[in-house]
C-alpha cells in the first residue's frame, strides 16, 4: 500500500495529513456532541420547575453542574431576570450566538479540508503530467504506449486519493453543521420555555 501511495508524488503526503485533520476534527466533534446532549437533557423544564418552587440556589446548581451550552444560556438568563423582557431576551440571543460559535468550533477547518483536498489532488495530476511529457521530449517523442500510460495513471493518483479525501469530509461536514442547527433548535426552544415561564408570574 505504502509503495503504491509512493507512486503518486510528494502531494499524497499532504492529502494523507488532510485525511488524518479531517477524522479527528470529526471523531472530536461527535465525542463533544455526544456529552452535551445527555448534559443538558432536561435541563429547560427542570429549571422552570425549581423556578416556580423559588429554588434560585438549586438553580445555580443545577446549571453550573451541567456544564451545557443550555445551562450557560439559561444562567445567564437567570441574572437578568428581574429586568425587562427586551434585556431578557437581548442576554439569550448573545449568549446563544456565543454558543453557537463554540458549537461550530473547528467546522471551517474541515470544510476548508474539504475543499483543498481535490485541489491538492488536481495540482499532483497536473505535476505528474508535466514530468510525464518532459520524459517524452527528452526521448525525442519516441516512447511506447506502456511508459506513457504508466505515467498518467500515476499522476491520475492523486486526484483519485484527494476525492476520496474530500468527499467523506464533506459529508462528515454537513452532517455535523446539521447537529449544530439541532443544539440551536434546542437551546432556542428552551430559551422560550424559560421566558414564558418568568413573564407569565
Amino acid at each position: 500500500m505504502l509503495d503504491f501511495l509512493a507512486k503518486g508524488g510528494i502531494l499524497v503526503i499532504p492529502i494523507l495529513l488532510c485525511s488524518v485533520l479531517a477524522l479527528a476534527i470529526f471523531v472530536e466533534r461527535v465525542i463533544r456532541f455526544a456529552k452535551m446532549k445527555a448534559r443538558g437533557a432536561g435541563l429547560a423544564q427542570k429549571t422552570i420547575d425549581f423556578m416556580k418552587e423559588g429554588k434560585i440556589q438549586e438553580i445555580d446548581q443545577l446549571l453550573t453542574e451541567s456544564n451545557s451550552p443550555m445551562g450557560r444560556v439559561l444562567s445567564k438568563a437567570i441574572q437578568v431576570r428581574d429586568q425587562d423582557r427586551e434585556t431578557v431576551e437581548s442576554v439569550i440571543t448573545h449568549s446563544t450566538e456565543e454558543e453557537v460559535r463554540n458549537l461550530s468550533t473547528y467546522l471551517q477547518a474541515l470544510a476548508t479540508v474539504g475543499n483543498i483536498a481535490p485541489l491538492l489532488g488536481l495540482l499532483g495530476t497536473v505535476m505528474g503530467m508535466i514530468k510525464a511529457f518532459m520524459v517524452i521530449q527528452q526521448m525525442g517523442g519516441k516512447v511506447n504506449a506502456a511508459v506513457l500510460a504508466g505515467g498518467i495513471w500515476e499522476a491520475m493518483l492523486t486526484t483519485a486519493l484527494g476525492l476520496a479525501v474530500a468527499l467523506p469530509t464533506m459529508v462528515a461536514h454537513s452532517y455535523l453543521l446539521a447537529r449544530v442547527d439541532n443544539y440551536e433548535a434546542r437551546i432556542q426552544e428552551g430559551a422560550v420555555a424559560f421566558m414564558t415561564a418568568i413573564f407569565r408570574r
